[in-house]
Formats: structure tokens, sequence, C-alpha cells
């Protein structure tokens, strides 16, 4: 497995690339910036995942992530933006540009695991065509890219409001959490994630590590499914 990372700060590149070598992924080629980046993906750079920063001088990762979706022959490789920036705006705009995933600085080794760990799961996870969604909900196409982007907001901020509720000895709040996101699970259509949650709800004993995997495999599944819903209406 291949891992790209960008980053202008080169402090933040070492971080990163430490934290994925102690994943066990030992073959990490890094980029200075989006622009560099760019230079080594036309050249042929095929990596498994890419990690890239938010905000860049030359291209930005917003900037390098759009021209990533545009290409067929990139398309498919799963992106993850880190930023500091967690307002709903930016994670809205990340989510309809077709990042698999969002992690808010200062990252943490598990949530840097959990995305390489998905980048194999995701795949597997069957899901309703969304087509089918459409017709089963009655809506149109941009109001179900609304609801794909609002979920994919909720989960980013569950991850922390889960793991506080636990660390104040309050599962039954943290359940209630995960319940909202299963339910959201059976109204998208996504399967897969959706007997993922509940296997996480049938556990006697709420597991953090175990909450914090599930949750970045089902914001790369609510990812894969606004990319696929962009493919079919011809947006990207």
């Amino acid at each position: 497995m291949k891992v790209l990372v960008v980053d202008d700060d080169v402090v933040s590149r070492m971080v990163l690339m430490h934290l994925i070598d102690s994943c066990g992924v030992h073959d990490i080629v890094e980029a200075e910036d989006g622009a560099a980046a760019w230079e080594q993906l036309e050249g042929g750079l095929r990596p498994s995942l890419c990690f890239c920063d938010l905000r860049m001088p030359r291209l930005s990762g917003m900037e390098l992530l759009q021209k990533i979706r545009s290409d067929s022959a990139l398309d498919a490789m799963p992106l993850v933006l880190v930023s500091s920036a967690n307002d709903q705006d930016t994670v809205r705009d990340a989510v309809q540009a077709g990042a698999a995933g969002y992690i808010v600085k200062p990252f943490q080794p598990e949530q840097v695991r959990q995305h390489i760990d998905a980048c194999f799961d995701v795949s597997a996870l069957p899901a309703e065509a969304p087509r089918d969604t459409l017709q089963r909900l009655g809506i149109d196409s941009e109001r179900l890219l609304a609801y794909l982007t609002g979920f994919q907001g909720q989960i980013v901020a569950a991850g922390a409001q889960v793991d506080a509720l636990l660390a104040r000895g309050e599962p039954a709040q943290a359940r209630q959490q995960l319940e909202r996101l299963h339910l959201g699970c059976r109204t998208l259509g996504l399967h897969g994630a959706e007997a993922g949650m509940m296997v996480l709800l049938q556990a006697s004993v709420l597991d953090g590590d175990q909450i914090q995997a599930a949750l970045a495999t089902l914001a790369r599944s609510v990812a894969q499914q606004a990319r696929l819903l962009r493919q079919q209406d011809g947006i990207d």
C-alpha cells in the first residue's frame, strides 16, 4: 500500500508520515504542496490513499481534490483532508468535492489508522444505488446530496461527542448518538454501514476504538455515495 502525504508545513508532514509508518505502512510519498503532488500524480504516481492539508500555497487541498475527481485515472483514489477548521461549511465543501474523510488538527494516531484500515473496507460495503435511493425517498439529486453532506457533518461531530460522553461515564447518551447514525444509514440506503453500526449497538459495552473505526468507515461510505451520485448526474 502506497500513501501520499501532502502538506506545506514540514513538521506537520513529518508527524503525519511517522504516524502512517507506525501503522505498518512504510511506502510513503511526500509532497510539499498541492502543485507538487499533482505533478507526481500526472507523472504516474498511483497511491492507495492520500492525506492532504486543506490550506496550502500554489494549489490548495480542495483544488487538488477537484483536479483528482475530474481525472478518470485518479477519481477512485481516496483523499482525506487534514485541517484545523471544523466548521460545517468547510466539512460540507469537502464532502461535495468528494473527500473520503476529514481529520481535524491536531489529529491523533488512531484517526490515521482508522482511515488506513477503512481504505480496504469501504469497497466491500454494499449500498443502495443512488438512483434507487432517490426513487425510494421521492426526492431529487440535489436534496439527496444535501442529506449526504449533512450526514457527513454529523459523523465528524459524533467522533468527538461520543468520546466525551464515554469519558464522562455516560454510555447511554453515547449509544443514542450511535442510534441516530444507524437510522441515518438506514434512511440513506447504506446497508453495509448500517450493519456495522448495529454490531456496535448490540455490544454490551461500547468500545471507543471500535466506534471511531466504524465512524471512519461510515464517513468513507457516505463520501463514496456522494461521488456516485455526482457521477450519475454528470456533475463530476
